[in-house]
């Protein structure tokens, strides 16, 4: 059973520690006695910790974040708020250190072709794309191919890949529905405000009494007609580097023999 050193007025730090832990413990929709009970703790050590009479050991606050599955970066918040100094290291993508990652996307982007990948960061910003990407800028405006591109801008904007596609009342909510997901469990002002601006593109729906929801295949229209696209999103669960950890891979792949004949072609004509 877990220690407790009591204190007789909360300082500056548990008070942010306070306020931090009870914030996420709410947002995961947590008891303090399921929490104490997944951290191995006891319900009135985790009241005091709240109530910031009591200061955790820097093991502690590990745990807690751990339990309460906060991203590595939000593990580092927990820690400053604590008065720890982080763990976790954020690296350049172009450091040294992620040198093999580096090859073992670049490696992972060729090989999925003729199909479009993308690596992206936070908020959809673009990392690396294969060959196959070109699909999905075609006819879109210049503007949207500056660099930074955002992906998930591009996708759904009006003069990007939004005017091609064919379902966008459905695919664009499951697009930001997913965003949505994430910002109830890591809120942030700025993915806020991108939601808000990527819902803007999107018109109305009205689901019939055939819906299935809004994770339905990408319908695209091409010069070769209707292509239909299904995505997977890989992430770097195990990593302990923030930048890594934060890495998305998308891959897109044909939901049927038409689609996956036109991408094979198209990759041969060069």
């Amino acid at each position: 059973m877990t220690s407790m050193a009591v204190r007789s007025g909360p300082s500056a730090a548990s008070t942010e520690f306070s306020r931090q832990l009870r914030g996420w413990r709410t947002r995961r929709r947590l008891s303090q006695l399921d929490l104490a009970i997944a951290a191995e703790t006891s319900q009135r050590y985790l009241s005091f910790l709240e109530q910031g009479r009591s200061h955790p050991g820097r093991t502690m606050v590990v745990r807690l974040a751990e339990v309460l599955d906060l991203s590595l970066r939000e593990r580092n918040g927990l820690l400053l708020a604590a008065g720890y100094a982080p763990i976790f290291p954020e690296s350049s993508l172009h450091a040294p250190e992620l040198e093999a990652v580096r090859h073992a996307l670049d490696t992972i982007l060729r090989g999925h072709l003729p199909y479009p990948a993308v690596v992206t960061r936070p908020f959809g910003v673009l990392v690396a794309a294969n060959a196959g990407f070109g699909l999905l800028t075609e006819d879109c405006a210049p503007r949207l191919l500056e660099p930074p591109i955002n992906v998930l801008r591009l996708a759904l904007h009006p003069e990007g890949l939004g005017r091609r596609v064919l379902n966008m009342p459905e695919w664009g909510r499951h697009v930001t529905d997913s965003l949505r997901n994430r910002a109830s469990r890591s809120p942030d002002p700025a993915l806020d405000e991108l939601i808000a601006e990527l819902e803007g593109y999107l018109p109305p729906v009205d689901p019939g009494p055939g819906h299935l929801g809004f994770a339905v295949p990408l319908r695209l229209r091409s010069a070769a007609g209707e292509l239909r696209l299904i995505t997977t999103v890989t992430s770097f669960a195990t990593a302990t580097d923030i930048t890594l950890s934060e890495l998305h891979l998308e891959a897109f792949l044909p939901a049927d023999q038409a689609t996956s004949e036109y991408l094979r072609d198209r990759f041969a004509a060069g």
